[in-house]
This record gives C-alpha cells, structure tokens and sequence, in this order.
C-alpha cells in the first residue's frame, strides 16, 4: 500500500512521496522469473533466403572454413563484414556450383526484405562465432573488432 498527500498533489513541481509500502512475498517466489525467448520473425523472401543461408553454411563449414578465411584475409575484409563478403563475391570464389547461378549473393541479399537482411546477418555472424577455435586463432586478424 502506498500513501501519499493529496494536498501536495495540487502544487506545480512537487512529486507525491510514498511512506509505506507493503510487499506479497508470494509474487517474489524464484520460479515466477520467466527467461528470455526472443520471438521468430518470419521470413518473407524464403527462397532467396534460403539459397543464401545454404552457400554461407556451406562456406564456413569446417571442411571449407580455412579456404574461406584465407580468402577474406587475402580480399582485406574483416570477418563480420558481410556486405563486403557479397560485394567481394568470396562465397562465388568458394562454391564453384553457385558461382554458376544466375543470382550472386549480393543479388540475393538485396533482394531480401530489411527484416530478413537483419535475420541473415545474424545468421552470419553466429555461424562465423561457430567456426572451430584453431581456425580463430591461426586467423585471428580477421576477428578483431578494430
């Protein structure tokens, strides 16, 4: 319970001061904490999205993720760059199958709505953290935030 002087209320300025406060113990019980779950966002451009996805999960896989790492370190960009990655077309120069369609992976990323641009950089960038820990190391250049 809160109490507060309605007279004060009426003064430009001044904020009601509360006096007393009385708790339920039952609704601070350590169960009642929910955690988080971040909600799905639905992907509109499902095709495009997934033929993207395919050739980054294919490109840092750990039989392909030293290729592609020498040849981010050999076009200069940095590992979370993925614009640059699309620019630079380094998932062409590694998957020669894809290289041959019709659509380049800058293509396909600005076909994407911005919430599923959102999603595949953050699809990206967690596959990027899952590339296998000899490889961040013997590349660590590339992962640095500066």
């Amino acid at each position: 319970m809160v109490e507060s002087q309605p007279s004060k209320l009426l003064v430009a300025g001044s904020i009601p001061v509360s006096r007393s406060m009385v708790l339920d113990r039952d609704s601070a019980q350590v169960g009642d904490v929910a955690g988080f779950e971040q909600a799905p966002v639905k992907v509109e451009r499902e095709k495009e999205f997934e033929e993207l996805k395919g050739a980054i999960r294919r490109a840092l896989a750990p039989e392909t993720a030293d290729k592609f790492l020498r040849q981010m370190r050999s076009s200069g960009l940095r590992i979370r760059d993925l614009e640059g990655v699309l620019a630079k077309r380094v998932l062409e120069k590694l998957d020669k199958a894809w290289a041959k369609s019709s659509a380049s992976g800058q293509d396909l990323y600005r076909s994407l709505t911005a919430s599923d641009q959102g999603q595949m950089r953050e699809f990206y960038l967690s596959q990027v953290e899952e590339v296998k820990p000899e490889f961040r190391t013997k590349f660590q250049k590339l992962y640095r935030y500066y």
